[in-house]
């Protein structure tokens, strides 16, 4: 059996697509002068975010981890002064592989100093308008695309009524779940199935779904997360923010997270100091966003599941 897994599951004009589409990618960005860099895959930190499950690998040199995204070394080329960058490479993360995931996949991230979260999603639109087509482009902030589509403010709505609106969706009580398993219960199975075709973006999070997002209110006078999710015909693509560069801040985090971690029982990866010492030297005011390329060229070829879009899926590799 193991011998009839050796060809590719990607066909050759997937491969070539994805040439196609990577070329087109470094070609946006030179353009627009942006840095193509590169990063370690393997690094001595890990993202201590409760959601993310890094790779672990012994070495005779001391544990590693093998990276879910460029994002901390880059924002230390920032720091040093790098200007706009971005990275074009691997990324890995511990998890199942399915539809519209393989635990190692390749991401595209960069970063604009001088931009904040509106302004990147007008570049994320220019990249995406370049290779496939995304209309119509909308966008709609977390509270507006509840109430159309659950009719529930998310900010203000209790634990009990979202696990009460979540409930027939997924069929089953989630002992242990919190407000914001509820709230990505409903974006997943409820939201993101009613999006349709076309590019849409929804910002302004809630506050506890920061990550490493600054900060900031939104019309209402309500705080919110400054980030961004962008969906291609329903389909989650790119996750972005408007970058937190407060030291004290992202430390009081990291700090959080690991609590997060130790509640649910999760492994408490180091978290990175360098990224810390950068910020305290100074990380310029900036925009970063994270996109699956996978996904993107998924959406170019029109395929419904990523294997075919892969060359070497997991079950391959």
């Amino acid at each position: 059996m193991q011998h009839s897994l050796w060809p590719p599951a990607a066909t050759l004009p997937a491969q070539r697509a994805r040439a196609a589409l990577n070329a087109e990618i470094r070609r946006f960005f030179a353009a627009r002068q942006v840095l193509e860099v590169e990063v370690p895959l393997l690094a001595a930190a890990a993202p201590t975010d409760p959601h993310i499950d890094s790779l672990r690998v012994p070495t005779g040199a001391g544990d590693r981890y093998l990276q879910s995204s460029p994002e901390f070394a880059m924002k230390r080329l920032l720091a040093a002064g790098s200007g706009p960058i971005y990275s074009l490479a691997k990324a890995f993360r511990r998890g199942e592989a399915g539809r519209r995931h393989n635990p190692e996949f390749t991401m595209l991230e960069w970063y604009r100093p001088g931009y904040d979260e509106q302004t990147l999603m007008d570049e994320v639109t220019a990249l995406l308008q370049a290779v496939v087509d995304v209309e119509p482009v909308c966008r709609l902030s977390y509270r507006e695309v509840f109430q159309r589509h659950l009719e529930i403010d998310p900010h203000t709505a209790s634990e009990s009524e979202l696990r009460q609106l979540a409930q027939p969706y997924i069929g089953a009580d989630w002992p242990g779940a919190d407000r914001d398993t509820w709230l990505d219960l409903l974006i997943s199975h409820a939201v993101e199935p009613q999006l349709g075709p076309g590019l849409t973006f929804i910002y302004d999070y809630p506050v506890s779904q920061a990550a490493l997002a600054r900060l900031g209110n939104d019309s209402q006078g309500q705080p919110v997360a400054k980030r961004f999710e962008a969906y291609l015909g329903g389909m989650e693509l790119a996750n972005g923010y408007w970058e937190l560069i407060d030291v004290a801040e992202q430390r009081r985090r990291f700090a959080a997270d690991l609590r997060r971690r130790r509640a649910l029982k999760l492994p408490c990866p180091r978290s990175d100091r360098r990224l810390l010492a950068a910020l305290a030297a100074g990380m310029p005011d900036c925009a970063g966003v994270a996109l699956g390329v996978d996904r993107l060229l998924m959406q170019v070829m029109g395929a419904d599941h990523i294997d075919t879009v892969v060359a070497f899926p997991w079950d391959r590799a």
